[in-house]
């Protein structure tokens, strides 16, 4: 196991502390870390599990809640909403103006509420932000989901790789295991 080496300067911001990197190195914590404030991250993150964690809203004073995050290998961002067809079955869907700016290799869900459509289908593909839904009875409604895989400057510059060697300039070395069980 090769040794770690860390060296950062602490700086105190507004009653708060920043700490910076002198040099680039692994910081390892074996222990939990609470934060109480926001932290900023303008690199990637990499992490074994992933969660948020909120007060219950049916508990707060007693509970926790715990979501787990939805992963993938792509960088996707997802958008979903509902939508009401006109009087002739469709519903154009406005999504946020940067979202062809961020976004490319769109998919699309979409599920009829209440009553059967088996003519849904996608009139017009995301074009200037927005895609039209057809197909359906007037006046009801259509549950809808796009996602799309980024693909701005940073995410271009410094893509996600799905599957690296272990090694000298990886994370861990060869034989090393982040839950060490596995390595047993």
């Amino acid at each position: 196991m090769r040794p770690r080496i860390i060296i950062v300067v602490a700086l105190c911001i507004g009653g708060g502390i920043a700490l910076t990197p002198v040099v680039r190195a692994a910081l390892t914590v074996n222990a939990n870390l609470l934060a109480r404030s926001t932290f900023d991250i303008t690199g990637s993150i990499s992490k074994g599990a992933g969660s948020f964690v909120i007060d219950h809203p049916l508990d707060p004073k007693n509970k926790l809640l715990y979501h787990s995050f939805v992963e993938s290998p792509d960088t996707l961002n997802q958008y979903d909403g509902t939508a009401t067809l006109d009087v002739n079955g469709e519903a154009t869907v406005q999504l946020p103006d940067y979202f062809e700016a961020l976004n490319t290799n769109f998919t699309y869900q979409f599920f009829p509420m209440k009553v059967p459509m088996r003519g849904l289908y996608i009139k017009q593909k995301i074009k200037d932000n927005a895609f039209v839904i057809a197909g359906g009875t007037p006046g009801e409604q259509v549950s809808w989901m796009v996602t799309g895989v980024r693909h701005d400057p940073y995410v271009l510059a410094y893509p996600i790789l799905p599957e690296v060697e272990k090694g000298p300039n990886a994370l861990l070395d060869k034989g090393e295991c982040i839950f060490e069980p596995l390595c047993k």
